[in-house]
């Protein structure tokens, strides 16, 4: 057994390093009232078109179970930071939103957030580094979570003649 094996090196430097991301993040988004599903929720809704997810995509790109997205957003929507719209084509479906409190919250901690991440991550490599790294972290990402990016693209509308 070859305990040096790259491919446990790999691994280990991965969780090394997300522990020690989340270690420098958790401290201003605690600060900000925001947990870490908290702050993965916001942030998705942000990105998402017309800032909102179905339910069931926000799920899916969180890696929580439906139950529990909705447990999530029963508190971000309690807190005033997501409201839930109906889908107007589709009863059983439900969206989450992004309120203008919510957009509020994340203005208030983005700022040093996107700081914290220049400076123990993303600043650290050169553009070229950068954008390999990402291309390889999607490559990953397709294979071990390929239903996070469910939703983030609006559906085309049907084409009428």
């Amino acid at each position: 057994m070859n305990f040096d094996d790259p491919r446990l090196t790999a691994i280990g430097l991965l969780t090394e390093v997300h522990a020690g991301l989340l270690g420098r993040f958790l401290p201003v988004l605690s600060a900000a009232g925001l947990s870490e599903i908290d702050f993965e929720t916001v942030i998705r809704l942000a990105r998402s078109p017309n800032q909102r997810l179905r339910m069931s995509d926000l799920a899916a790109q969180t890696g929580l179970s439906t139950s529990g997205v909705t447990r999530v957003v029963d508190r971000l929507e309690r807190e005033g930071l997501v409201r839930r719209e109906a889908c107007s084509s589709d009863r059983r479906a439900s969206y989450a939103a992004l309120t203008d409190a919510g957009r509020e919250r994340l203005e208030g901690v983005l700022p040093q957030h996107i700081q914290d991440i220049d400076d123990c991550f993303t600043g650290l490599l050169s553009e070229s580094e950068l954008s390999a790294f990402l291309d390889s972290l999607r490559k990953i990402r397709a294979v071990v979570r390929p239903c996070a990016t469910a939703g983030a693209v609006e559906a085309e509308a049907p084409v009428r003649p």
